[in-house]
């Protein structure tokens, strides 16, 4: 095969165009390698920074639980509660409770209204609801055995006045008051 000089010439810019190409394409994988490098190290100084501020933050917390501490022991001498100080329930607080004094405000009152009529309809005394039957923290009975008293003994003017108002509580509320209404 007799090879011309234009041949050669054409062979050996594809030589070199293939030779080009083949450092291109390297060149570009390393390149991409090293990007990807890069990349990687952003990511790690990202988390390093993250890792330096919650240290910081846990630092400074920790470092204000020992100040505030040291304060409490100066200053209030708070100590944490210990197990002994929980309660189980409502009746072992009450039960921690003192009598009252002289000069303490008076006992909460149930307001009780006379159901008439009955309230199963047939015009006996019915059980009035389930304000009846709460029981009294203070003095352990239900309200219905408190209310029961004989009448004797609830001459007490204050209470006949609020038994009044409680039993026309319900008409009062069922009226609407237009005059009221119209002078707001």
């Amino acid at each position: 095969m007799n090879l011309t000089s234009d041949r050669i010439r054409s062979i050996g810019w594809v030589s070199v165009l293939v030779v080009c190409f083949a450092g291109t394409v390297g060149l570009t994988l390393r390149v991409n390698a090293v990007k990807s490098q890069v990349h990687d190290t952003d990511k790690k100084i990202v988390w390093v920074k993250r890792d330096i501020d919650f240290l910081q933050t846990e630092f400074q917390t920790r470092s204000n639980q020992q100040a505030l501490r040291d304060l409490n022991d100066l200053e209030f001498g708070y100590k944490a509660p210990t197990a002994g100080q929980y309660i189980e329930g409502e009746r072992q607080l009450a039960a921690l409770g003192v009598p009252a004094g002289p000069g303490a405000p008076a006992p909460i009152r149930y307001a009780n209204a006379e159901v008439q009529g009955g309230a199963s309809g047939d015009g006996s005394k019915g059980e009035g609801g389930s304000l009846l039957a709460m029981v009294s923290p203070v003095a352990g009975a239900t309200a219905a055995a408190i209310t029961d008293k004989p009448k004797s003994e609830t001459r007490d003017p204050e209470r006949e006045a609020i038994a009044r108002d409680a039993a026309a509580l319900g008409k009062r509320l069922a009226r609407i008051e237009v005059a009221e209404a119209a002078q707001q």
